[in-house]
């Protein structure tokens, strides 16, 4: 399976709590709900629906598959919400348990098999492991070279900090742009792949 990641994303690389103000107050991030206002359902919706068109299973962070499994189970009847609904998901955490697994059909990792387990992943059957939000586990796998794709959803605002997903440690990891669509929002769906260096 290729790891295909979607993340909305701030001019100045933040991709913590796009989707309301109480999603993620780490570090006092005031910001909450920012990628409302160049949301697009043609360009936006329609990148977030490709980027599923080939996905197998889903893979979340612990914060990231709470707030999808209390959000999208609600919304059944949308076919967007089907989809995330229906799909395999995997959650990398070592705090939650089997009872807070209400989402379908998920199956927990603990946080220090995930590496080797998403190796494991990636080297069995066809598709792709679709990832939205879960910086934390985003940036481990880049830092591995384990993510296949990149589809970053560039809103035109600058948020002043908050979380990304690019490791910080100093290693260079080209990429290539396969394709770029503006929206009438100013948002720019940016799709990456690896590059030979």
């Amino acid at each position: 399976m290729r790891v295909v990641v979607s993340e909305f994303m701030s001019l100045d690389g933040v991709v913590q709590a796009p989707g309301g103000p109480q999603e993620d107050t780490d570090g006092g991030f005031a910001h909450g709900g920012w990628s409302h206002p160049y949301f697009d359902p043609e360009v936006v919706g329609g990148a977030f629906a490709e980027g599923l068109q080939r996905a197998a299973a889903l893979l979340y962070g612990r914060r990231t598959y709470l707030t999808m499994a209390k959000a999208w189970p609600e919304r059944a009847g949308d076919p967007f919400a089907d989809l995330l609904n229906e799909l395999p998901k995997y959650v990398v955490s070592d705090t939650l348990g089997d009872a807070e697994l209400t989402w379908g059909d998920t199956t927990r990792i603990p946080g220090r098999e995930a590496i080797a387990r998403i190796r494991e992943l990636r080297a069995d059957g066809d598709g792709d492991l679709a990832m939205m939000g879960s910086p934390t586990l985003v940036r481990a796998l880049l830092a591995e070279g384990l993510v296949d794709e990149l589809r970053l959803i560039v809103m035109p605002v600058l948020l002043g900090g908050g979380k990304s997903v690019f490791p910080a440690d100093g290693a260079r990891r080209p990429f290539e742009l396969v394709s770029a669509t503006t929206a009438k929002t100013g948002a720019q769906v940016c799709v990456y792949r690896p590059a030979a260096d």
